[in-house]
């Protein structure tokens, strides 16, 4: 009898008028043949930024900012658990030997007042006060974690024509919270979304603020100023492995800018990383190497024409280019811990590369070209080493809005990449398997 009722319920079931679907947690992409794991149960979830660490150090955990506030994913089997509530609490990074992950007390905004920095044992959950920061926004901790690494607007307020804020890292027009850049030509047209970004930022380079990079000493508190100017000060970031090892960058439109800078943490050896030699060239989104040993960097030369990812090498200048075609350009590039790959987030056709089929999520392979006859050039040496990619296609981005950067990071065992996007309606964090 039990056994019948249970035919009958099945059947009516598959009757029935089918529930509407829930988004797949995890499905191979018909295009690329790559497993897709939807990580996160909200919406409005997202990893941290692509140069931000995200791990713990053993590599077995991975913070994420959800809408209740920090938490934690185990990489294990991708469950995740709140570490500290807060909607209004900015995750800042991982430290790189403790299994503390950091957060401030305030969102980002470089010309704000005081506000606090927490570091959270990710299995305890206890957190603990580490820092009073005077103003400004965080964005880096040293490799031995006793330097938080941040930016400062200095006063007075700065208001645009109109009354409103103009917020110090996302220019005059953009939307608080968001990269939605828009605006229009006189003739009431709307410029592309690059070209408003572009425009925003030019007004807000032009603003001539006084800016500050500084450091807060985890021990002893003090602050130090590190770098002075009334340029645009942005993207400060710690060397994973010197902890004395500085990068920042001039922002701006990256054509106007020399952008890309390194410093040691006493202030001395100031250094250009990148020196324009064409006009209308651009180098930026810089990140190092999880080795520390290599700055790579987005490089156009000249803008929307001819795409590099670069890299100069801190310790003894050598540069390595590798050209990449209109399709396979990205918004950010990131680099696997053994360093025998690379990832790139794709991007729209109206991002600076205008590409017609570009919005996909990369692995990249390194490929050095040979010398001509296998005779080497006698003075190599002291010359770019040149190389291209070859690609595969990891994950169909083409649903994606891109005003949601994928930001895209490898787990610390390459196996899997993180990233966000919106394809399935709101932002969620993914992980695709480089492997198919």
């Amino acid at each position: 009898m039990r056994f019948r009722l249970l035919i009958g319920l099945l059947a009516a079931t598959a009757c029935a008028a089918p529930a509407i679907a829930k988004p797949a947690k995890e499905w191979i992409d018909p295009a690329t043949g790559h497993r897709i794991v939807r990580i996160s149960t909200q919406g409005g979830t997202s990893n941290l930024y692509f140069t931000q660490s995200a791990f713990t150090p053993k590599g077995d955990k991975m913070v994420i900012k959800t809408p209740d506030g920090i938490s934690v994913v185990t990489l294990s089997d991708w469950s995740i658990k709140l570490l500290v509530p807060g909607p209004h609490l900015n995750l800042l990074f991982t430290g790189h030997i403790s299994r503390n992950a950091y957060y401030a007390t305030r969102a980002r905004d470089d010309a704000g007042g005081p506000f606090q920095v927490y570091a959270v044992d990710v299995d305890t959950g206890k957190a603990r006060k580490v820092a009073d920061v005077a103003g400004g926004s965080i964005g880096s901790i040293n490799a031995d974690e006793t330097l938080l690494l941040g930016q400062y607007t200095l006063p007075p307020a700065r208001v645009n024509p109109d009354g409103t804020l103009i917020r110090a890292e996302q220019g005059s027009n953009a939307v608080v919270g968001g990269n939605t850049y828009a605006e229009n030509r006189p003739d009431g047209t709307p410029y592309t979304y690059a070209d408003a970004k572009t425009r925003s930022l030019h007004r807000r380079l032009k603003a001539g603020f006084p800016m500050e990079v500084f450091t807060q000493n985890l021990v002893t508190g003090e602050r130090k100023t590190i770098v002075a100017s009334n340029d645009w000060l942005n993207h400060v970031q710690f060397s994973p492995k010197d902890p004395g090892l500085i990068m920042y960058c001039h922002e701006g439109p990256w054509h106007e800018v020399d952008r890309i800078w390194t410093i040691r943490t006493d202030g001395t050896g100031k250094k250009l990383v990148h020196t324009r030699t064409m006009n209308n060239e651009i180098a930026g989104h810089e990140f190092f190497s999880p080795d520390g040993e290599t700055i790579w960097y987005d490089l156009q030369t000249p803008r929307g024409q001819v795409f590099w990812l670069a890299g100069y090498n801190v310790r003894t200048g050598k540069r390595t280019w590798y050209h990449l075609e209109r399709n396979q350009w990205s918004v950010h590039y990131n680099q696997s811990p053994d360093l025998k790959y690379f990832t790139g987030d794709g991007g729209d056709s109206e991002m600076v590369a205008r590409a017609p089929d570009g919005k996909y999520l990369y692995l990249f392979t390194p490929r050095m070209i040979p010398d001509d006859a296998e005779i080497p050039t006698a003075d190599a040496d002291k010359l770019i080493v040149p190389g291209t990619f070859d690609q595969e296609k990891l994950v169909d981005m083409r649903a994606n809005n891109y005003k949601t950067e994928p930001n895209m990071t490898f787990t610390p065992d390459g196996k899997w990449i993180i990233f966000r996007a919106n394809f399935e309606g709101t932002t969620h964090t993914y992980a695709v398997e480089t492997a198919k």
